[in-house]
């Protein structure tokens, strides 16, 4: 159990979630050179993202700073037959690349020096992370960063006392046509609307299994600060408007059935702009690659909780008949859960 001064320093660093957003001094925290290695881990091989990922880093290693997959822990998702039914496959794929396959996350520690998050179900990504995070590895975990809100501030919490930098997002953060947004292409962004598939997995809240991607896709464009999250749904669509603190609005859309695409609308001062369509996995490991080279997160850890919490705040307005909800509201109750969650992990000095 952790002590009263341990539970008053976890306070003290997540008490800026409630009001200001942010877990203090992460970024400057962790703001180090370059890391002694370039060998990467995977853990969890139930997903074409590790085969995926493995090509392109092993392929084209001076892209991507010297980064390559070198050994692989295959047990991801255990009660997901979508994904437990990839791992053998995906496992021979491994071995056929050169890529040593390991017994334990503890033996892929050993070998590595960075680690890649791929475990399908964010359900275990809290789990798995902590020994790495214990390791002192820098570490990318595959969206969604966790399963549910008190998850990702655990592990965010672990990021701080380990002092272990961690990075989670889509690759539609990094696509040109939001990097031109974020340059200024459009003057001061005053709203915007953003798509995705939204594909629905039992075992997860709606929107973290594959809807994820359209809700970063829209805090890329609009950044933290939403205050109320209201949804509507039907068997077709689901949609989600936010208000942001600033008077802003932001919406999701979530579609169930047509084609698969993710894009949006972004509407500035100056100009409107569209935004997508998605680039492939290239944007995403560039920024991976230089995570793991600086230790600075491209995305901070308060606006990859926020998109934890304005999805868990449009699941709780789904069940409320689409009334809305607050961010504040589903942070306390995360908060709380999060506590006992680190209650269960030997004080960290």
């Amino acid at each position: 159990m952790t002590s009263k001064h341990g539970r008053r320093r976890f306070l003290g660093a997540t008490a800026a979630l409630i009001g200001g957003w942010q877990l203090l001094g992460m970024e400057q925290a962790f703001a180090t050179s370059v890391g002694e290695g370039k060998r990467v881990g995977i853990v969890g091989l139930d997903t074409s993202h590790s085969i995926a990922f493995t090509e392109a880093l092993n392929a084209a290693q001076s892209v991507y700073h010297g980064y390559h997959v070198v050994a692989a822990y295959p047990p991801g998702s255990v009660d997901i037959e979508s994904s437990v039914s990839r791992i053998p496959g995906y496992t021979a794929s491994m071995k056929a690349m050169g890529v040593k396959i390991v017994n334990s996350i503890d033996e892929l520690l050993a070998g590595v020096d960075v680690v890649l998050m791929e475990t399908n179900d964010g359900r275990r990504h809290l789990e798995q992370t902590i020994p790495v995070l214990k390791s002192g590895k820098r570490v990318f975990i595959d969206k969604p960063l966790a399963a549910s809100l008190a998850d990702g501030i655990a592990i965010m919490e672990l990021s701080r006392r380990f002092r272990t930098p961690v990075f989670s997002a889509s690759s539609l953060r990094f696509i040109s046509t939001v990097k031109d947004v974020i340059n200024g292409k459009v003057g001061k962004v005053l709203g915007a609307d953003a798509y995705s598939p939204c594909e629905l997995e039992k075992t997860h809240p709606d929107f973290f299994w594959y809807g994820i991607h359209g809700v970063e896709l829209l805090y890329a464009v609009m950044g933290k600060g939403c205050k109320t999250v209201s949804r509507m749904h039907s068997p077709y669509t689901d949609i989600a408007v936010g208000q942001w603190a600033d008077g802003r609005t932001g919406t999701f859309r979530g579609t169930r059935t047509g084609i698969h695409a993710y894009g949006g609308t972004v509407f500035g001062d100056k100009n409107n702009a569209i935004i997508g369509p998605e680039e492939g996995y290239r944007v995403l490991l560039q920024e991976i690659a230089g995570f793991f080279q600086t230790g600075v997160a491209p995305v901070q850890p308060d606006e990859s909780l926020e998109v934890l919490a304005f999805m868990e705040a449009a699941d709780l307005s789904k069940k409320r008949d689409g009334s809305a909800v607050s961010i504040e509201e589903v942070y306390k109750k995360a908060l709380g859960e999060a506590q006992r969650i680190l209650d269960e992990q030997s004080p960290v000095q």
